[in-house]
């Protein structure tokens, strides 16, 4: 693969939009738009706390940022309510496409837990049918506009259900019908990817690819578990994989006067960063939900830039963008300005999201040979 040389591309101070962005982790129901949760709330009788479209959204900001757990997924409650019928799911998995086509993604993956929608009578399967239709939906309408972008589901198990044997069966019977990937979320702590180490298997035996989340609310052993038990080819999140990295002062320091560092890393450190493991970090998430509290409050604290100049297989994501109050290219924007970042590490970042993607090889290496193209006319 022949990189751009962007070397002397102008500097970020233009819409980071523009840049073609892959999209691995994002959450359904934390990204559904509020105008959009208003309107069906209404339809259904659902009380929520409010019904201004600006105050709605700034209500789920603030709890997201609370510090308090209860708050935080309180918000989830509202919009999985509003998401139990096949005509919502499908609207909303439009407009999840469309939002982040106009942030300039060109590849994503949607992540979400069917069996938490089957409140008004949807079976599993037409719930799964149901997002992809709106997935299709939107992916037309993009294409309509002029541009391109593909979306896959990754089929979610909640952790919490014990249903993953079931989430696992209906991820590979839809593999050809829009789902890509699997995936366990909810509570970390507690539930472990070895209880669900039958599903996990059932998924190798069937050649399906799996993300994990591990390394968020829980450390070191669940993203051990999550690489041999869930024999994951992606952590979800995946941050605390620097509590095996141990990091001293020295009485020396480099050419432009910074001290210099002994860096060590533990043995489940380098087997993620040797292998080229992918890390789906989500940096302002793992602000709100306290996933970096070892290191810190700040984006300064977030250990992304240490992962990253070690030579971790990192990616950039939103998690949950309504909650966060964010998009993909606000999470470009926070790096560049905490860690300085330009241009080729931003098309790094990128590209390795691309090639961590759960696609064909050939559809990688076309998504990749976008990319860099795209860059480099931009440097052009």
């Amino acid at each position: 693969m022949t990189e751009p040389n962007i070397d002397d591309a102008p500097d970020l101070a233009f819409d980071l939009r523009i840049l073609p962005k892959v999209s691995l982790h994002d959450h359904l129901d934390g990204g559904v738009r509020t105008a959009t949760i208003i309107e069906l709330a209404a339809e259904i009788g659902h009380e929520l706390p409010s019904t201004d479209p600006v105050a709605l959204g700034q209500w789920f900001r603030d709890a997201a940022g609370s510090g308090s757990l209860p708050r935080y997924l309180e918000t989830f409650d509202h919009t999985i309510a509003v998401m139990q019928t096949a005509p919502a799911l499908r609207r909303i998995a439009k407009e999840f496409v469309e939002d982040l086509a106009d942030d300039g993604v060109v590849y994503g993956e949607v992540r979400w837990a069917p069996e938490q929608h089957l409140n008004q009578g949807l079976t599993l399967d037409e719930a799964v049918e149901a997002v992809q239709a709106g997935l299709e939906d939107g992916m037309a309408a993009v294409e309509e506009s002029g541009r391109i972008i593909a979306v896959g589901q990754l089929i979610t198990a909640m952790r919490h259900a014990d249903n993953s044997q079931e989430i696992a069966e209906l991820a590979v019977r839809h593999r050809d019908r829009g789902a890509v990937g699997f995936d366990i979320a909810g509570a970390e702590e507690g539930f472990p990817p070895s209880r669900f180490a039958e599903a996990f298997t059932y998924l190798a035996r069937n050649s399906f690819p799996a993300t994990v989340h591990a390394g968020e609310a829980a450390g070191l052993d669940s993203i051990q578990s999550a690489l041999v038990d869930g024999r994951a080819l992606r952590l979800g999140h995946g941050v605390r994989i620097a509590e095996d990295i141990a990091v001293e002062s020295t009485d020396e320091v480099d050419d432009d006067g910074v001290p210099i560092l002994d860096v060590t890393l533990g043995p489940l450190a380098a087997w993620v960063r040797d292998r080229g493991i992918p890390l789906e970090l989500c940096p302002s998430s793992n602000l709100q939900t306290g996933a970096i509290a070892k290191w810190g409050e700040d984006i300064l604290d977030h250990p992304f830039d240490m992962l990253y100049e070690l030579g971790f297989n990192v990616t950039v994501n939103a998690d949950n963008r309504l909650m966060s109050g964010v998009t993909l290219t606000d999470e470009f924007e926070l790096l560049v300005e905490a860690f300085d970042y330009d241009l080729d590490d931003l098309l790094e970042l990128t590209l390795n999201a691309a090639e961590a993607a759960f696609l064909p090889l050939e559809d990688r290496e076309d998504l990749v040979e976008y990319i860099n193209e795209a860059y480099a006319n931009l440097a052009d």
